[in-house]
């Protein structure tokens, strides 16, 4: 089975991946779709066979390595995501810098993202706009969704990476663990005791939805435990950065893999 881009209600395409300025222009919010763009850093490779010329008495089969990480390009996601509640575009580059350029109109939010792009070396661009006068929740939300779809084209076939992650972040008191399958399978236990309503305007609810979101859309197995804390801004901030490194330890590249899927099925599937 393969990888397959969940529905959304807009219309889908894929296209020739965007420059940054292109991409982050916001005048690209006037046409109603979502585009996405891929390029798989390992791309096409030849199946690893054994042959009899490479069998050598004694010691098996000699399977040659995958190209070398250095000589291939750059994992990265580009969505463009229009509703009549919001417009956003998020640039995902999993082989990053830790570039953050945010703008969602929700500074908490774009202060997290800051955190995901710092610590999970990712460089995470998103502008969006949305019915923020109302409340931040379908903002909240369609980021979310966003960076799970621009997460699941980056990641294409999965070949070779480490799958799963686990990391456990302490913020002053506050600790989290997050530990996550990068299966094809999207599952959230979710497990924070936020001790306020609000952290400045934003909405402490909030942050259970954009994992879902997120999780809904990438097909991914992520469990959040809180193992203390009382400050709310230090349980979330803390979680952010627990689930940046959680995810790129699951992004990164096995080398004892040599560039196969990490499954014993063969695939890893968005269904």
């Amino acid at each position: 089975m393969e990888l397959s881009v969940p529905h959304l209600p807009c219309a889908v395409r894929t296209n020739s991946s965007p420059s940054s300025s292109q991409l982050l222009n916001p005048r690209a919010f006037n046409r109603p779709l979502v585009s996405i763009s891929q390029r798989n850093r390992f791309g096409p490779m030849e199946p690893q066979r054994a042959t009899a010329s490479s069998m050598v008495k004694g010691h098996g089969p000699q399977i040659t390595a995958g190209p070398p990480l250095d000589t291939v390009g750059d994992r990265i996601g580009s969505v463009k995501r229009v509703t009549n509640e919001t417009n956003v575009v998020v640039e995902l580059n999993l082989d990053g810098v830790g570039s953050p350029d945010s703008s969602t109109g929700i500074p908490f939010l774009d202060h997290m993202l800051d955190q995901l792009a710092s610590h999970g070396l990712f460089d995470v661009h998103v502008k969006a706009v949305g019915d923020i006068h109302i409340d931040d929740h379908h903002t909240n939300e369609d980021v979310g969704l966003a960076i799970g779809t621009a997460l699941l084209s980056a990641l294409g076939d999965r070949k070779g990476i480490n799958r799963f992650g686990d990391f456990t972040a302490p913020l002053d008191e506050a600790l989290v663990q997050v530990t996550l399958d990068l299966s094809g399978r999207p599952h959230l236990s979710y497990d924070l005791q936020i001790p306020t309503e609000r952290v400045g305007t934003y909405d402490t609810q909030l942050v259970e939805h954009f994992f879902q979101s997120l999780v809904n859309t990438s097909g991914m197995t992520l469990h959040v435990r809180q193992l203390a804390g009382k400050n709310s801004h230090h349980i979330i901030e803390a979680t952010f950065k627990a689930f940046a490194r959680a995810l790129r330890q699951a992004t990164e590249y096995d080398p004892r893999r040599r560039g196969t899927v990490p499954s014993s099925k063969g695939v890893l599937s968005r269904s």
